[in-house]
């Protein structure tokens, strides 16, 4: 498996950062998650500048543009024989020596690493999966959004929550904000169709990260003819919808048929198969994902 480091592409065990990187050892630090379709990677653009927003918070001068991060994930596919692939982008604050400063970031590591996609669950989509409702609680973020941060331990603590509940295989955990109300996923944003049809998703001010497939899925449900709102819920909002479905670049848009409750209390949603919201949303972001490569590859044709 080969890597990418700073531009380059290199064996997998020659991207490393060195001991003094303030990533290490303050979690100084950003990273994109998504994936590539035939080779091309959906809302690059999206994802980079929310990498620079965050960059510019944490005073990391990054200047890689998308251009050239376009071509370095090429090139690592390339050298990997990949085309669909999920991708994790990092830029970490560099080597600025033990102890903290107050200055810029001027020289940032950037690591590139990519794997094989596991095989399509296509059955998952419409069985949809199960959403457990943790009692860890989504903390407020340090800055005035949420980044998506090298500091993970609340979802790393999430994460073993929920593989001590008893839940199902490939189940979801759901935090909530300190004050009870919903708040996002593990690793993935929630949304949630009403009995009056409208389109929910909790608030970037609840604390949660302002996803880009999120993004993505308001404005679809949107152009679908559906009314989207953002908002601050409770759990009972969730337990009365007619359909619930959670999002993530890799995962795409994935409906939740089963919820359960920190205390055990099983919910069916619906009829516990994948709504047709759900369904249409997925479609209508796939075709999205598929233009969009092949606008990639016909590019100067």
């Amino acid at each position: 498996m080969k890597f990418g480091l700073n531009g380059a592409v290199v064996e997998a065990k020659e991207a490393v950062i060195p001991a003094l990187d303030h990533g290490l050892l303050y979690g100084i630090g950003l990273f994109e998650t998504f994936r590539t379709y035939g080779g091309a990677p959906f809302a690059l653009g999206r994802r980079l500048a929310r990498l620079r927003q965050g960059c510019a918070a944490l005073g990391i001068r990054w200047t890689m543009t998308d251009a050239e991060a376009a071509d370095w994930l090429a090139r690592v596919l390339e050298a990997n024989g990949l085309a669909d692939a999920y991708v994790r982008l990092t830029v970490t604050a560099g080597d600025a020596g033990l102890g903290l400063t107050d200055g810029p970031y001027e020289r940032p590591n950037t690591l590139l690493m990519v794997k094989p996609l596991p095989p399509p669950d296509e059955a998952l989509y419409r069985r949809g999966r199960e959403l457990r409702i943790l009692r860890t609680p989504r903390g407020t973020p340090e800055t005035p959004v949420r980044l998506k941060s090298l500091h993970y331990m609340t979802n790393v603590l999430a994460k073993r929550e929920l593989a001590a509940s008893g839940a199902s295989a490939g189940a979801e955990g759901l935090m909530l904000t300190r004050e009870g109300g919903l708040a996002e996923g593990i690793v993935s944003n929630l949304f949630f169709l009403g009995k009056d049809g409208v389109v929910r998703t909790p608030a970037i001010e609840t604390g949660i990260l302002p996803g880009i497939t999120r993004a993505l899925t308001l404005e679809l449900a949107r152009s679908l003819g559906y009314r989207a709102e953002e908002g601050f819920y409770t759990v009972e909002d969730l337990l009365a919808a007619d359909e619930v479905w959670l999002t993530g670049s890799v995962q795409e848009i994935v409906p939740v048929t089963r919820i359960v409750e920190a205390d055990g209390t099983a919910h069916t949603v619906g009829d516990g198969l994948a709504g047709p919201a759900a369904r249409a949303l997925l479609e209508a972001y796939r075709a999205e994902a598929r233009r969009s490569a092949y606008e990639a590859a016909n590019k100067g044709d």
